[in-house]
């Protein structure tokens, strides 16, 4: 098998220096004309190829964006197709790997990827991240970062992220035109933003409503679908059990729902169901699951612009926040006034 051919090579065959080769390959003003278009017909001919390491090292770029994320779902999956595709058309690639809401796997994920010499980072925080130093150490190296979907206050970074308040409320909002009284939401994990953002949103609807909330109707457990259900299980023995309920992810709405039709309750004449994403699957469910819908694609090239721009410019984005807005697909699970209010998605 023959070895691939190197500038020394070019050098030898042209009885030039490999100095000479290298900067007539870079197209150098000092190269003699006649010299270059030798060394770059003859790299033609034996398929030189440049080594992508030494091209690196040489322009201190890879052109490569590591991307940070605490799962793969079709929600952040979406996202991460829109970084790519503004990525690609930029020039990068773009290395993935999923934190599976660990912090401890985030911390590895972040070191491979700096080995991996990647240009900057493109993150999304798992659930178990209190503290940031990983990441606070990459900006002290002066690589672009941006955070984007779960952004958190302790990074000052440009950030992404969907109106998660907005989101909240419109949830909320469209329960209690709907005729629900009693409301139970089932919040994410504490130290997340958009878990706290939601929430706020939710007693943002109940106050404009002036609706009294009742913190026994406040829940907080994991995005996980077995933990929702068994949460929404208990909250369905109470002797006053909620009229409605407002999930901040969908994975919470199917869990919820499981535990909902197992008490034998119907959606929408018992009981309310409202989650948060609109993944596919709820309009696929029996009934048909009401979701906050939010543009994933669009965050993720948002986020994905925003790196390149940091790439490409001098000035300090640290202080930059995009802000993308929710809408509510209503549908059967929550729609009891059917004249007033149409199906969507």
């Amino acid at each position: 098998m023959n070895k691939p051919a190197t500038i020394k090579d070019i050098a030898k065959t042209l009885k030039i220096s490999t100095s000479t080769v290298s900067r007539a390959l870079r197209n150098a003003h000092d190269v003699n004309p006649k010299t270059r278009n030798a060394v770059l017909a003859l790299s033609e001919e034996l398929s030189y190829q440049p080594s992508r390491l030494a091209l690196s090292l040489q322009q201190k770029q890879t052109h490569t964006i590591g991307v940070i994320v605490p799962n793969l779902d079709y929600v952040m999956a979406t996202m991460v197709r829109g970084i790519d595709e503004v990525a690609l058309e930029a020039g990068y690639t773009v290395m993935v790997c999923q934190s599976n809401e660990s912090f401890g796997r985030e911390m590895v994920n972040t070191r491979r990827l700096l080995d991996s010499l990647v240009d900057g980072f493109i993150v999304s925080v798992s659930s178990e991240t209190k503290v940031f130093d990983h990441f606070k150490k990459i900006q002290q190296k002066k690589m672009p970062m941006v955070v984007f979907d779960r952004v958190s206050s302790d990074l000052v970074a440009p950030k992404v992220k969907l109106d998660n308040v907005e989101g909240g409320y419109l949830a909320t909002e469209h329960l209690i035109e709907q005729g629900y009284k009693n409301i139970a939401i089932l919040a994410g994990p504490k130290n997340l933003a958009i878990s706290n953002d939601r929430l706020e949103g939710y007693l943002k609807a109940l106050k404009k409503f002036k609706v009294k909330p009742n913190a026994e109707l406040i829940l907080h457990c994991s995005f996980n679908q077995q933990d929702a259900y068994e949460t929404t299980i208990e909250l369905l023995k109470r002797k006053k059990h909620p009229d409605a309920i407002f999930t901040i992810s969908d994975r919470m709405a199917i869990g919820a729902m499981l535990a909902i039709k197992e008490k034998g309750l119907r959606m929408p004449a018992d009981i309310g169901l409202v989650g948060f994403n609109n993944e596919p699957i709820t309009s696929l469910l029996s009934p048909s699951i009401s979701s906050v819908d939010q543009p994933a694609f669009e965050l993720g090239k948002t986020a994905a612009k925003l790196f390149i721009e940091q790439m490409h410019h001098e000035e300090d984005l640290s202080n930059i926040e995009r802000v993308l807005k929710p809408k509510l697909a209503v549908r059967e699970s929550s729609q009891r006034r059917k004249n007033k209010f149409s199906s969507a998605g």
